[in-house]
């Protein structure tokens, strides 16, 4: 096995004022040529996370390498690795589409014949080459994100770093930028990382790191994750949730999870289980679902709480 391309050991950062960390000892890896995500919902570390990575800012504790070099001895050669695409937009939109990669070459030193080369198979590998003499305000949304991507490869990086690629846009602009994220790691051998709140996002990431309040609650494939808890989730609502557990634990000597009116189960024989459900506490219920363990259920069996809970990102105040 080769070694690890990035490598985060023990990092942590806390902002001033807070009641709490934004990471506590957050440690992870990303293989070359994959699609690594680091998910969770807002407050939960990921923002402090990539600019930790971006060399945006500097770690107070732990250890980060890229491609073998620390980014707090050497952030200018680091620098040259990455090509990083901000959650905020960073395009001039008065200018061509064709200008904005030429302005962004000069800032690495590229310039002449080796610029319009570079920049015409870029724009062609993302297919934006037909748009090359459009002003960029004139893109839709899905175009500018994929017009970000190609900035940041003018200068052959060989990790592509993200921060919420998809934030704002629908959900067919969504799908055309992550269909060209796969592209990148699949024909250029590019490795990906991205930091992503949304849960069907995680699912095309050949590995996530599921963070929460500052902290990795696990780590690893997404379909491997789910299917490593299990069996079915039945989710019941209920006006009175603690009753109703107390009674379907007495009955099946199952533990469960009350979520605010929401009483979750994973029971091993499931025929009986809805029998008594069907046939005991049909008045005790609103409604109910089975499914197969999703990244959510992931989440709250990791964390004993929602991934969308207000708590979570007001508890550490900034947007980390």
């Amino acid at each position: 096995m080769s070694e690890p391309i990035l490598k985060v050991k023990d990092l942590v950062y806390s902002y001033p004022g807070q009641k709490h960390p934004a990471l506590r000892n957050i440690s992870l890896e990303v293989n070359e040529a994959s699609i690594f995500g680091i998910l969770g919902p807002n407050g939960g570390g990921k923002s402090t996370t990539f600019k930790i990575l971006s060399t945006l800012l500097r770690p107070q504790q732990g250890e980060v390498r890229i491609c073998g070099v620390d980014v707090v001895r050497q952030p200018s050669q680091v620098r040259s690795f990455l090509g990083v695409v901000f959650q905020a937009p960073a395009l001039d939109k008065k200018l061509t589409v064709e200008e904005n990669i030429y302005h962004q070459g000069h800032l690495y030193g590229i310039r002449g014949a080796a610029l319009i080369q570079k920049t015409e198979a870029l724009l062609k590998r993302l297919g934006l080459w037909e748009k090359k003499d459009e002003k960029t305000e004139n893109l839709s949304g899905g175009q500018k994100r994929r017009l970000e991507i190609t900035k940041s490869l003018i200068h052959n990086p060989k990790i592509l770093i993200l921060d919420e690629p998809t934030t704002g846009l629908d959900p067919l602009a969504r799908r055309e930028v992550w269909n060209y994220l796969k592209f990148l790691r699949e024909k250029e051998k590019i490795t990906i990382l991205v930091t992503t709140h949304l849960l069907d996002e995680a699912e095309d990431c050949d590995e996530i790191a599921l963070i929460d309040k500052g902290q990795v609650v696990c780590c690893g494939n997404p379909s491997k994750l789910r299917n490593d808890l299990g069996g079915n989730v039945v989710n019941i609502k209920s006006p009175h949730p603690n009753e109703l557990s107390e009674k379907i634990c007495n009955q099946f000597n199952l533990s469960s999870r009350i979520l605010g009116k929401d009483v979750r189960f994973r029971p091993a024989e499931m025929t009986s289980f809805l029998g008594f459900l069907l046939r005991d506490c049909s008045l005790e219920y609103d409604s109910f679902s089975v499914g197969k363990p999703t990244l959510e259920d992931l989440f709250i069996e990791k964390t004993g709480h929602r991934f969308w809970d207000e708590a979570t990102s007001n508890d550490l105040g900034e947007g980390v």
